[in-house]
Parts: structure tokens; sequence; C-alpha cells
């Protein structure tokens, strides 16, 4: 047995020396071993090369019948990957239907009948493409009320899982989910709520390596991290590629909003927050607190940002910040001006 381990050792090496593909150099060990399994049924017991290789081909049948199962397996594993995936493919492939099932227009009739929006603006609706990072306090409220408003494919990127401390406020998850990653359990919750909408999880954290590929696939970004790397990274990303940016952000008892879209004459997110603030300067909310129906006024706020931008009804809040003090119940709204010197979007002042 040595003696072949040590023969199937070198043929692996001389073919990766060679640079061979790996499907050869198998083949190449394949054929060693039906060689040693040969020379046990050819030569006569107590033959030198048979005991150099075990003695006995009991031990060579063994394992022949292993790798057969092991083979066998593998054949037919891949058999069944590729019928689902001839399956699916038809699927994946069919972009969503630009017309109205009865039920859906039935569903959307409040929409419907309103002036702003009406069956132009619905159709619009279903089919926009909404990326939403962050599936927490903001993106609760506002990934249920995209998906209940008929935004036809949603994203939703989230590197984490739900946590019992989550629950007061994250009204998209449940008790059941703790412990499941966010994004399977926001997607659960938006189908059992509209199941005529497309919702893509990512379950990991945006990050720079895939970041401009993913956001390009979206007609509009919704933000709602608790942490400025992310923010800052989504609104270079949505600068570069022409993207608006809905942008919610909460502290304790006071929440704001703003869309950032410099394609179109506004400033963006690091024009008004130049760099992130000092970690006490900001704590996130497991150290300062928040009120738990906080997040769904901004994160309502930010979907009814997302359905007006996408119809084109009334005014949003582009080029402008609303901030709402909920303590004191008070809602203001200020003017923002793009920086000249912005590294981001500098070259987009008037």
């Amino acid at each position: 047995m040595l003696l072949f381990l040590v023969m199937a050792g070198a043929l692996w090496g001389i073919g990766v020396l060679m640079k061979t593909p790996k499907s050869a150099r198998w083949v190449m060990i394949l054929i060693l071993y039906f060689a040693v399994l040969a020379a046990h049924l050819v030569l006569p017991d107590g033959a030198p090369l048979r005991i150099s290789l075990g003695g006995s081909k009991e031990p060579w049948l063994i394992v022949g019948g292993l790798i057969g199962l092991a083979l066998v397996y593998r054949v037919g594993l891949r058999a069944i990957r590729t019928k689902i995936a001839e399956k699916e493919a038809p699927m994946a492939d069919a972009k969503p239907k630009s017309t109205f099932e009865p039920v859906e227009l039935e569903r959307y009739a409040r929409h419907i009948v309103l002036r702003e929006i009406g069956g132009p603006g619905q159709k619009a609706l279903k089919e926009a493409k909404v990326l939403v990072v962050g599936a927490g306090g903001l993106g609760s409220p506002a990934l249920l009320y995209l998906a209940a408003a008929g935004v036809g494919t949603i994203g939703v990127i989230d590197a984490d899982e739900v946590d019992n401390g989550n629950l007061q406020r994250q009204v998209l998850h449940a008790d059941a989910d703790i412990g499941r990653p966010k994004v399977f359990s926001a997607q659960d919750h938006m189908l059992a709520l509209n199941p005529f909408v497309t919702v893509k999880p990512y379950h990991r954290r945006l990050t720079e390596d895939f970041a401009e590929e993913l956001i390009g696939e979206y007609d509009l970004v919704l933000d709602g991290t608790d942490n400025f790397a992310t923010r800052y990274l989504t609104n270079r990303i949505c600068a570069k590629l022409g993207k608006p940016l809905i942008s919610g952000a909460l502290t304790q008892w006071e929440g704001q909003l703003s869309l950032f879209d410099p394609a179109n004459g506004t400033p963006c997110y690091q024009c008004i927050f130049p760099e992130a603030p000092a970690p006490h300067l900001a704590p996130a909310c497991a150290e300062a607190g928040v009120a738990g129906p906080l997040p769904g006024i901004i994160g309502s706020m930010m979907a009814m940002e997302a359905v007006k931008d996408i119809t084109g009804a009334g005014q949003t809040v582009r080029g402008r910040m609303v901030i709402h003090d909920a303590l004191y119940a008070e809602t203001r709204s200020i003017t923002l001006r793009a920086r000249a010197d912005c590294p981001v979007c500098g070259h987009h002042k008037d």
C-alpha cells in the first residue's frame, strides 16, 4: 500500500509540474490502481511485487468498491443538479411580467385610483428594482412597505442574524426567526405579504469587492445600515453609477432621511457628512438606546420616498433632509448644499 501511495503521489506531483488538468491526474492514478489490481490477479502468491503491494487483493477490491460507489454518487448528484438547473433556468431567465393578474389589480387598487400614481405608476413599481442595505430597524418597515407596494424586484443585503434584542423595533422578524439570517427571515415575511414580488437575499456584508456589481443591478438604493463604513461605501458607489440613494439614520428619539442624487444636481452623503464622527459622538443603538416605533416612522418614510421617486409622484426629499424628533413630535426640513471639494461628487456642483 505504501508503494502505491508513493507512486500515486509521484504521478500527482508530475501532473502539477506539467500543469495537466486534475481530471487527467486522477485518470493516471486510476490506471495505476488497475495495474496494481492486475498484478494481484496475475502474479502468484508470494511474488515480491505482490508482497510489496500488500500481499492480498481483497483490500484493493474493497478500495475499488468504495471508489466506485463514490463515483456513482457523484455522477448521480451531478445529474440531479443538472436537471434542477434545467428546470429553473427558464424561470430565472424569464423577465417579470409587465401585465397584472386580476388579483394584483385588486391588491393595488388604492394606488391605482391615486391620480399621482395610477396605472402607469403601479406598472413602474412592478418593473422597478430596489436594493435595501440592511434588514434591521430601518430596513424592516422599508422592506415590508416596498413589498406591499408592489415593487417588482427587491434586493436585501445584511450579514447579521436575528437576535432577541432586535425584536423591540425590527418588526420584519418574529420570535421564531431568532438565530436565522435576517435576509432569509425578511424574504419569507415579504413573500408571505406579497407573493407577486421577487426578493433577492444576500447574506453578507456589502464590501468593496462586489459593491459596484451589485448596486449596478438596481435602479434605486435604500441605506438603513448602522455603520459609517458601509454608508460611505454605498454613497460612493451610488454616486459613481448615478443611482439615487435614500439614506436614513436613527439615534435615541431622533431620525433623519434624505435622497442623495448627485447625478441630478443634489449633494451626496459625504457632502453633508465629510467624515465619520468619533464613536462616542455617535454610539450604536445598543449603547445609546432607541425608541421602538422610531425606526418604523423613518423606515416607512424611506419607503414612501422610494415609491415617489419610482412613480414620479409629488416632491421627494431630493436635496433636502427631513429630521423627525419623536420625543417632542416635531418634524423639520433643511436644504442641503453640495460641497465643491467633496471627493465623491465635487464635479457635480452647480
